[in-house]
């Protein structure tokens, strides 16, 4: 019972992410249609429209803006490849010119066009109600001589056949990016060539399991923006230089005696200058009792010279 019920919460996850990514426009590449051509398929370009249509498929396969359009099981599906991966895409964001494709190059017209006119459009009013007719009004009115051209058809991908077809999305725009240069023009083809890459970056909480890695990635971004100072490549060259060890600290017995002049001479600064007079004036009077001692000793030897010569 349990995992029948985890099972139907799966299924209702599943289903309410399909209607978030039909509410954007043209969902990640991702979905099987069935469609798998061996080769690349030929493809005519249909007269006044800058649409191409593949006439040997049986199936509602076209080309529009530089993307492959098909229309299945009441939906619509876009790729920028032949063979997929296909995004589902809303009916309120299919380009007007595929919306206008005659009904005639439909090779797999769903049961439902029947009685319809095969040189107009389908009725995608009477289809999809009337939501979407007031969302899309003007759909099918347009000025038939100011129709835009077609866009070129990706030839480089005729080489891409079986096993050397490119199912990974990223090795797909890579190898767009180099070969074909064209710039869509329809704000929903366009739309959506901006939106892929953001919506293949990691979700926030995986950004922030992620800290290392994106401290990383984030200091180029802020060097290239900001201008290097100078000599920094020839800094960034030369070694770290190498930090002295820490000094150990004396006993206690050697501060102190260090401490002791110090403290002496402090003393000595902080006395007053009549005590400084005072002390500088010791040695004067031991001088001077020595003096005073010699000379009493030469007057001595004097006496005793002068009783000698006595007679």
């Amino acid at each position: 019972m349990r995992y029948l019920l985890i099972g139907l919460w799966m299924l209702c996850c599943s289903v309410t992410s399909a209607i978030a990514q039909v509410s954007i426009g043209i969902a990640l590449p991702g979905v099987s249609i069935g469609i798998n051509l061996p080769v690349y398929p030929q493809l005519v370009r249909v007269p006044g429209y800058p649409v191409y249509y593949a006439p040997g498929l049986n199936s509602n396969f076209f080309f529009y803006d530089g993307m492959y359009w098909v229309y299945q099981g009441d939906n619509w599906y876009a790729s920028s490849w032949y063979n997929g991966p296909w995004g589902i895409v809303g009916p309120q964001y299919v380009p007007l010119y595929v919306l206008r494709i005659p009904l005639r190059y439909y090779r797999a017209p769903p049961p439902y066009f029947g009685g319809w006119r095969g040189d107009a459009p389908p009725r995608w009013g009477e289809h999809w109600g009337n939501d979407w007719e007031r969302q899309r009004s003007g759909w099918d009115k347009w000025n038939r001589n100011s129709v835009p051209g077609p866009a070129p058809l990706p030839s480089y991908q005729r080489q891409y056949t079986g096993d050397r077809y490119p199912h990974q999305v990223e090795q797909q725009q890579q190898l767009r990016n180099q070969n074909y240069r064209y710039q869509s023009r329809d704000p929903v083809v366009r739309e959506h060539y901006q939106e892929q890459p953001a919506q293949r970056a990691p979700a926030p909480s995986q950004q922030g399991r992620a800290g290392p890695p994106q401290d990383r990635g984030s200091k180029p971004q802020d060097v290239r923006r900001s201008s290097p100072p100078p000599n920094a490549g020839r800094d960034a060259d030369r070694p770290a230089p190498m930090q002295a060890p820490p000094q150990q600290r004396a006993p206690q017995g050697q501060d102190q005696k260090q401490q002791q002049p110090r403290q002496g001479s402090a003393q000595h600064e902080q006395l007053a200058p009549g005590q400084k007079d005072m002390q500088q004036g010791k040695g004067a009077p031991q001088e001077s009792k020595r003096g005073q001692s010699q000379g009493q000793g030469q007057d001595k030897d004097a006496d005793k010279g002068e009783g000698r010569g006595k007679p």
